[in-house]
């Protein structure tokens, strides 16, 4: 059978994945954005496609249909798919690329007869160019021939397809937040930090991203505690006091999140975590009564 594809939300995920399997020979049907305008964009980066400011019928003549819409719009999306495809749908595959949504938003097409599952790569679309995703991780998850056409795309793709639980897919997508959008916020706080006592930007990312690097190669290469360095792994808390003392003078959460960093460290990386959060329990109290002198009412 023909590989024919419909893509509806052409957006960074959407293209990126268009041009990548049109390149390997897929056919690219209708390419749907907001406005014409960004359609034909999309259909130009894809290199193929019809481009459509609205959904079509003409969606329904690919064999596979990719819904790579913003999260709060794939419910919206599948409703108005069944609505216009109607039985033409059975048979076709629907896949949505959510990383936090599981397949069961896609119902409505289900019950017209489509197969449908959510096929999530872990990684990240800038928007300037179709990402390398040989190696990277496919969440899939859905119904059996949904799964399989997904398996087989990211397979395709270079990707290594790996199935989880729907009923879990929320907590998934809760890991990869916290180790890219939450890590890029940690990387620029200690950025901010290093221009603040003197340092040039490009100096400041060049020096923490080195580091960086170093760390999570030393993590791949030994495991996460043998990895794991500074003065809380030293048991130095003098040095962890101090730390929160100086980050007093910036902005309130890079104290917060530098504590509750210091916390989840002491647990999961401490080979005495009860030791080392009794420690860090009795800085924070500490803290806090500073706080209360400080504020006048001790």
């Amino acid at each position: 059978m023909e590989n024919s594809l419909s893509i509806v939300g052409a957006g960074r995920v959407g293209r990126a994945l268009g041009r990548r399997l049109r390149e390997l020979g897929w056919k690219i049907g209708a390419v749907i954005t907001r406005s014409e305008a960004g359609a034909r964009r999309a259909v130009r980066f894809i290199g193929a496609g019809k481009p459509h400011a609205q959904m079509t019928r003409q969606i329904v003549s690919s064999r596979v249909i990719l819904i790579a819409a913003p999260d709060d719009e794939i419910a919206g999306v599948a409703k108005e798919l069944a609505r216009i495809g109607g039985e033409e749908l059975r048979g076709k595959v629907v896949l949505h690329t959510s990383g936090a949504l599981n397949a069961r938003v896609l119902d409505p097409v289900k019950a017209c007869g489509a197969a449908v599952a959510s096929m999530h790569p872990l990684q990240s679309f800038s928007g300037v160019a179709a990402p390398v995703l040989e190696g990277r991780v496919f969440a899939v998850e859905g119904d059996s021939l949904g799964v399989r056409v997904a398996r087989q795309i990211a397979r395709s793709l270079g990707g290594s397809p790996v199935q989880i639980p729907g009923g879990k897919k929320i907590l998934y997508h809760a890991a990869a937040t916290m180790a890219a959008s939450n890590v890029l916020a940690i990387e620029e706080a200690a950025t901010q930090l290093l221009i603040s006592v003197g340092m040039k930007r490009g100096q400041a990312t060049r020096a923490l991203l080195t580091l960086t690097r170093q760390v999570l190669e030393n993590m791949e290469q030994l495991g996460p505690r043998a990895a794991w360095t500074g003065p809380l792994a030293r048991g130095d808390f003098n040095v962890v006091e101090a730390h929160l003392e100086a980050l007093r003078e910036s902005p309130a959460e890079f104290a917060l999140t530098h504590e509750a960093l210091n916390r989840l460290g002491a647990r999961l990386l401490s080979q005495d975590a009860a030791g080392v959060l009794a420690e860090l329990d009795k800085i924070s109290a500490g803290k806090k009564v500073k706080v209360k002198v400080t504020g006048g009412n001790a």
